[in-house]
């Protein structure tokens, strides 16, 4: 195994059935939340889907009923500052060697996103992401970012602005409101809602339908799509330089900790100039 492997074992998992490579963020405990680990471990699986003639398409999911993903692990930010340096050079490897979903924007192969609960913050980034998302009908959408300090540069904003439009984009982000996967499918930021029960059975004949048409026609429909987005990939890289040394700064700081002594954030003082 990679030296640089998960120390967290099975933060995800990852099986391939019938031409559908299904791959499941595996921390229900903490309702899926991404850490290092996380990150890097979905990386190796694009790595797998992409390579792998015998892949047609990839499913992304939680475990468990609860959440497809809430986001970053705000807990993992907190030990970062605690942490040793040689856990530190760790993680900093971990975050190096990882490739995110928006840098494999561009392979060929279509992602549905079965959004199965509570998708918010990065991880209703993740499901923007995708090229499809389905979710079940006690599916909840939203933004925490200004709320906890943090921010999603390029496709987090500026792609959603193009799912939803730059009105409702803006308050999803201003304001940090939960959506119901109704009013979700309402303005567009997914594809299909149907009772949770219905939800495989759902993902399933998407995978079905999709996998009937032409492998080729349909990487060359993707790369189309991006291509009018490409732009976007690389203000998303630029920004996040600035997202890092942000997440070093007491205003951040603040929603961190303010998290983890579970009261409401005070930014008031944190006014830009």
């Amino acid at each position: 195994m990679n030296s640089l492997a998960s120390e967290d074992q099975n933060v995800t998992t990852f099986e391939v059935k019938d031409h559908v490579a299904r791959i499941t963020l595996n921390r229900p405990a903490a309702m899926n939340s991404m850490n290092p680990e996380v990150r890097w471990e979905l990386s190796r699986h694009w790595d797998k889907v992409e390579a792998d003639d015998n892949i047609w398409l990839a499913v992304l999911t939680g475990a468990g009923e609860r959440a497809f993903s809430a986001g970053a692990d705000l807990k993992h930010r907190a030990r970062e500052r605690d942490a040793d340096d040689a856990q530190k050079a760790h993680w900093r490897q971990l975050a190096a060697e990882s490739t995110s979903l928006i840098e494999r924007w561009h392979f060929p192969k279509p992602i549905i996103a079965r959004v199965n609960g509570y998708a918010i913050g990065g991880g209703h980034v993740l499901h923007v992401l995708c090229d499809l998302s389905i979710a079940a009908d006690t599916a909840i959408f939203g933004q925490v970012g200004p709320a906890m300090g943090s921010v999603d540069p390029g496709y987090g904003t500026a792609y959603l602005a193009r799912l939803v439009g730059e009105k409702k984009a803006r308050e999803i982000w201003y304001l940090c409101r939960r959506y119901s996967a109704v009013e979700a499918k309402d303005m567009g930021l997914v594809n299909e809602v149907v009772p949770a029960d219905q939800l495989d059975a759902e993902v399933d004949k998407w995978c079905q339908e999709i996998m009937a048409k032409s492998p080729t026609a349909l990487a060359i429909a993707k790369r189309s799509f991006n291509a009018d987005t490409e732009h976007i990939r690389g203000l998303g890289i630029l920004g996040f330089q600035s997202v890092k040394a942000y997440y070093e700064s007491e205003e951040s700081k603040e929603g961190v900790t303010a998290f983890q002594e579970k009261r409401k954030p005070d930014f008031r003082k944190y006014q830009p100039r």
